[in-house]
């Protein structure tokens, strides 16, 4: 499946979450508030087909207060272009932002029950920790993604 990569615009956010919920199957659209596409569009990717539909993005920051640390935050594919590899060229094309930038490691979170990411993460070289108890505060356990750039 041919899709071009690009850096996403703030414009995107309206796209994106308007379709979030259904490519998860579940409501997730409150982990993505448009500060994330307001402020990170540049260290975000989006992904379209030759008809110019969305069809995946990536979220990253490149931490402020951690100069050498990179972080993505939400990455999603359709449905339909899951398989084909696209999830990694996001990241691959994020990473090599991120060393461009300055950055030596990045970082991501899941949920404990999430198999698909936990095992996605590992292929593409993370170093997995967790469940971290209440990470992210009382009763919310996450698993943390580690990896060298």
């Amino acid at each position: 499946m041919d899709m071009e990569l690009s850096p996403a615009r703030a414009a995107d956010y309206d796209e994106i979450i308007a379709i979030v919920n259904d490519w998860w199957g579940r409501a997730i659209s409150d982990s993505l508030p448009r500060l994330f596409l307001d402020h990170f569009y540049r260290t975000s990717l989006v992904a379209r087909d030759h008809d110019s539909a969305l069809t995946g993005f990536l979220i990253g920051v490149l931490s402020p207060s951690q100069p050498h640390r990179a972080y993505i935050h939400f990455v999603g594919v359709a449905p339909a272009a899951r398989g084909y590899g696209l999830g990694g060229r996001l990241y691959e094309e994020f990473f090599a932002l991120a060393r461009a930038a300055g950055a030596s490691r990045v970082g991501a979170i899941t949920s404990p029950v999430n198999a698909g990411s936990i095992a996605f993460h590992k292929s593409m070289g993370f170093e997995v920790t967790g469940p971290v108890v209440d990470y992210d505060g009382p009763g919310k356990d996450m698993m943390v993604f580690d990896r060298a750039l």
